[in-house]
């Protein structure tokens, strides 16, 4: 399926040279800020406050998350858990203030915003022993919002998951340099890793110079990019091969700028789409998939632009050529070759 198609092929790489010094320094900049400013990332990563409420009615989330924001304890996730009543709230560890002190301030909020007020009461447990706990209410003698469980949580990713995650990102970057070795010839594979690694740094320099949280869900993101990415660079590089076997007497750089061309339609299609639904996501997906969309996002521009622009430019300079796809005895014609002339 074609949108358009070019007829005459575009001279990509001659100006590879301009695009693969704006990627470097692209790339330079995004581990530029990763080892300087780092990433901000969220309470998965570093712990923090677990509060949960019950409201009389139905919670509304917005105003929920929208009211402890106004607290300024940072980045909080806020969703419901159980019933439609039931909200669980994470916030990061403060530096300054106890737990009791967190927990205190978020629910004297969450009261206010009923219109109520929050006193302290004795209870007896069911040991026998008294405690002192908080309830909201208002004027009328209502509850609207009652603090179910407070604790402080730790990191849900901790040291030995990040180690096996490295370990698996490793294992997928050595299985899909083997791929393309195998199918195509080593310099793709080379190419091929290099544009996607370069992907993958850019979307995290990206969230390391705006300090946007990054979370489990950003980290799923890059993740899918880093395979994204392969898909793209594996159509060009096929199309690469095919090429070379039909045209004989296009050198290097005209078969590659012919291969690029020639998937431009199917680029646009695959990847207009895809931005449609990342772009749906990203504006009606709420709080909780922002982020996640906003990585994805970055990843397909950034994976266009890599799978053409470094992977082939790389192939390119690293001197793939036609005897390295194509295996053609010597003083023979390839029967396959519509411009290899005449036998006569």
């Amino acid at each position: 399926m074609e949108l358009f198609r070019i007829k005459r092929d575009i001279p990509f790489m001659k100006h590879a040279l301009i695009f693969n010094a704006i990627s470097f320094l692209t790339f330079a900049a995004a581990v530029f800020f990763l080892f300087t400013k780092g990433l901000h990332y969220s309470i998965e990563f570093t712990g923090g406050t677990v509060v949960e409420v019950a409201y009389a009615q139905a919670a509304d989330l917005v105003k929920t998350r929208e009211t402890v924001e106004k607290m300024g304890f940072g980045e909080i996730q806020v969703s419901k858990f159980g019933s439609s009543r039931d909200v669980m709230i994470r916030l990061p560890v403060h530096k300054t203030l106890k737990q009791t002190e967190v927990v205190d301030r978020v629910f004297t909020e969450l009261c206010s915003a009923e219109s109520g007020t929050v006193t302290r009461v004795q209870q007896i447990s069911e040991k026998g022993e008294a405690i002192s706990k908080q309830v909201c209410a208002t004027a009328a003698g209502a509850n609207p919002v009652t603090l179910s469980r407070s604790e402080v949580v730790g990191p849900s990713v901790g040291a030995e998951l990040a180690e096996d995650a490295a370990k698996a990102l490793l294992v997928t970057v050595i299985g899909i340099m083997v791929y393309l070795a195998f199918r195509f010839e080593w310099k793709f594979a080379v190419a091929g890793i290099i544009a996607n690694l370069h992907d993958v740094v850019i979307i995290l320099g990206f969230f390391a110079y705006f300090q946007w949280e990054f979370s489990l869900s950003v980290l799923a993101a890059v993740l899918a990019v880093l395979g994204y990415s392969v898909n793209e660079s594996v159509v060009i590089f096929d199309r690469v091969r095919e090429a070379f076997r039909k045209y004989r007497k296009l050198n290097t750089h005209e078969v590659i700028d012919h291969a690029i061309t020639s998937t431009m339609s199917r680029t646009i299609i695959t990847h207009g789409c895809t931005q449609l639904m990342v772009l749906s996501m990203l504006i009606f997906g709420g709080q909780t998939l922002h982020y996640f969309a906003v990585a994805l996002t970055i990843g397909i521009l950034f994976g266009i632009y890599s799978s053409v622009f470094v992977a082939a430019a790389i192939a390119m300079w690293l001197g793939v050529k036609r005897e390295d796809l194509v295996k053609v005895p010597l003083n023979k014609e390839d029967p396959d070759d519509p411009n290899a002339g005449a036998v006569v």
